[in-house]
């Protein structure tokens, strides 16, 4: 029966409308995948020679077991954003004599064999046998990387768990935060609390069964929760919602714009890839915290210093905008054949684009106790660039776009309405302030080049109307092109 299950995937895979479309974007996660598996390869072989020459009084395995709780966290978290779970059209199945049980099993199953399962081990497995050509007790080795595979496949069925839970999502990142800035400033640490629960299974690899028990409860309760739902009056009977009115008055002293404002935000709200990309937005906020805090880029890479600070205040500009117009695809023709303003329309997206991008950076204050003035100007001057430079960049961008969006599915791992204009956007909206300031940073000052971003983001601030009559022109000109797009569901 199992084979029959993988029978019919592969068929279906094949004979989807969807196979054979964006073989470039499907090129580049597949170049993506191979650079993260060689990556982890890489940090597994030299993980531990590194770890014995910057720390060379330090056990590199204690030392891995001490921050093992971060890759497991990190690892929760990554799954959460990215991992697509296996899903079996189960319709067709539930009035045919095939038993719910195997239905359920195979499901499961299938999401044990998943890119997210394979790719930690690429650092756990060459690490583990690089512990043992180091003289490491092998049987003590063996049983860690037991432990290791356990608890990475514990982490795909807590995900089954846990997935479409924001509280939970939300619990992950502050129980992180917590941790991570705990051991940065030394309020606590994390290698003394952790390293020995996880150095007491190499030293006893009994302890590694935990593993097993750990493993096969959560895959009992996953099991029990699906085969509940495998009936089908549950798969037939539609989901009933009670709308929820908002008083949205406030926004009405923009003037003309109001009315596609309010649309833009009930639609945030409704709909669960805009309410992914606004929550997306906030986790942004704290991207510069990779960066800034590494003396490495301070000294030898400050540009990179850009790419940060143009992220914690463009989270939403960046993920919200390179979408548009396409948020408003599944009415799009009935939006057009209306007696309005293309202007009104655009402005409405630029007005939510700017307020927002102006809430995070008052949100980013705290990064100039943390890091410095000078980190902060940074991010001044890349929320200037965002609003002036991005916002109109994006807009222009738009009108090239022609993917339909389906707003009900879930942001996280979905690439509908992704083309090659969303890779080729990127190259301007970060480009060119890296560029601007690694000139100016190089052959005057680290001020001067972060005078030229703001300098540039005022510019085009200063000149919106002139811009925005351009976009306007684009959208009138590519609007049939867009509406027979858009009008495409397969």
């Amino acid at each position: 029966m199992i084979a029959h299950f993988l029978k019919l995937e592969w068929k279906q895979f094949f004979r989807s409308s969807y196979f054979g479309k964006s073989i470039a974007l499907k090129i580049i996660m597949g170049f993506f995948a191979l650079y993260m598996l060689v990556s982890f390869l890489m940090i597994g072989i030299g993980g531990y020679f590194f770890i014995k020459k910057e720390y060379p009084n330090t056990d590199p395995l204690f030392f891995v077991n001490g921050f093992l709780v971060f890759l497991l966290l990190g690892d929760l978290i990554f799954r959460y954003l990215m991992q697509k779970l296996p899903v079996l059209n189960i319709k067709p199945f539930l009035n045919l004599p095939v038993k719910k049980e195997k239905l359920v099993h195979f499901v499961l199953g299938k999401s044990a064999v998943s890119f997210f399962n394979i790719m930690p081990l690429f650092f756990y497995v060459p690490f583990s046998i690089v512990l043992i050509g180091q003289g490491y007790d092998i049987m003590g080795v063996l049983g860690w990387l037991f432990l290791m595979v356990m608890l990475v496949l514990s982490a795909n069925y807590v995900n089954f768990l846990i997935n479409k839970n924001n509280y939970a999502l939300g619990v992950m990142i502050v129980v992180l935060a917590i941790l991570f800035f705990g051991n940065k400033y030394q309020l606590f640490n994390v290698n003394d609390v952790f390293a020995p629960v996880f150095q007491s299974v190499y030293n006893l690899p009994a302890f590694a069964l935990i593993g097993v028990v750990l493993l096969i409860g959560l895959y009992y309760i996953n099991f029990k929760l699906l085969r509940e739902k495998a009936y089908l009056d549950d798969a037939i009977k539609s989901k009933e919602e009670v709308a929820k009115e908002s008083d949205l008055s406030f926004v009405d002293r923009l003037g003309d714009v109001a009315p596609f404002i309010k649309n833009d935000i009930r639609q945030i709200w409704r709909n669960k890839r805009t309410k992914t990309v606004f929550f997306m937005s906030f986790l942004f906020l704290f991207y510069g915290a990779i960066f800034f805090g590494q003396e490495a880029y301070r000294e030898k890479m400050p540009a990179f210093l850009v790419f940060a600070a143009i992220f914690v205040t463009g989270g939403f500009t960046l993920n919200y905008g390179q979408f548009i117009p396409a948020w408003d695809s599944e009415y799009y023709k009935m939006l057009m054949s209306q007696n309005i303003r293309y202007r009104k329309f655009l402005e409405s997206k630029w007005y939510l684009m700017v307020v927002i991008s102006g809430a995070l950076y008052l949100l980013s204050i705290p990064y100039a106790y943390f890091y410095g003035l000078d980190i902060f100007l940074m991010i001044t001057a890349g929320a200037i660039f965002n609003i002036g430079f991005n916002s109109l960049f994006l807009l222009f961008a738009g009108s090239f776009n022609r993917k339909r969006i389906d707003l009900n599915k879930s942001g996280f791992s979905n690439y509908q309405g992704t083309s090659a204009t969303q890779f080729l956007i990127i190259i301007p909206i970060m480009g060119v302030p890296m560029f601007l300031f690694w000139i100016f940073n190089k052959f005057v000052s680290f001020n001067a080049g972060v005078l030229a971003i703001a300098i540039a983001g005022a510019l085009a601030l200063a000149f919106k109307n002139y811009f925005m009559n351009i976009i306007e022109k684009r959208y009138i000109k590519s609007k049939y092109a867009s509406i027979h797009a858009f009008s495409q569901k397969s």
